[in-house]
């Protein structure tokens, strides 16, 4: 199955109408390589179709959000960044300090939701978490003076 296919089965699988612009939006955050800031989504969706609208890329990038088919986040840097997510959950650790961000394993944010439904009773939607605080890097400089 072609990205493209696989695409429009996932926004089908999501209940969207496939439309090219849906499309293209998808594929310009499933082949990024990181995080992509509106702006860039709209500049690389225009490169390969100039008539759509950067209206129309907002409201994709809303609805796909919604369906959680993608991340929306901050990271603590102002400007709203968009991941991939499909169909797993995705996590980051952000550092306060340089900016770096990692992957936090989803069995460890597994692990703090059942923990929480145990003690609180509290079922938390833990599909794309974003911690801040200082990386290893940072904290051992710190240390270091």
């Amino acid at each position: 199955m072609s990205c493209r296919e696989e695409s429009a089965a996932t926004l089908r699988r999501a209940g969207h109408r496939v439309t090219s612009a849906k499309l293209l939006v998808i594929e310009a955050l499933r082949h990024a390589e990181d995080h992509l800031s509106a702006t860039a989504v709209i500049e690389q969706v225009r490169r390969d179709s100039p008539h759509v609208n950067e209206s129309t890329v907002y409201r994709t990038l809303g609805a796909l959000r919604d369906s959680r088919l993608i991340s929306e986040t901050t990271f603590g840097h102002g400007e709203v960044a968009y991941e991939w997510l499909g169909e797993r959950p995705h996590h980051h650790l952000v550092c306060n300090s340089c900016g770096a961000v990692d992957e936090l394993s989803d069995e460890i944010v597994a692990g703090f939701a059942e923990q929480l439904s145990r003690t609180h009773g509290f079922v938390a939607d833990l599909q794309h978490l974003a911690v801040p605080g200082v990386c290893a890097k940072c904290a051992n400089e710190t240390a270091g003076r």
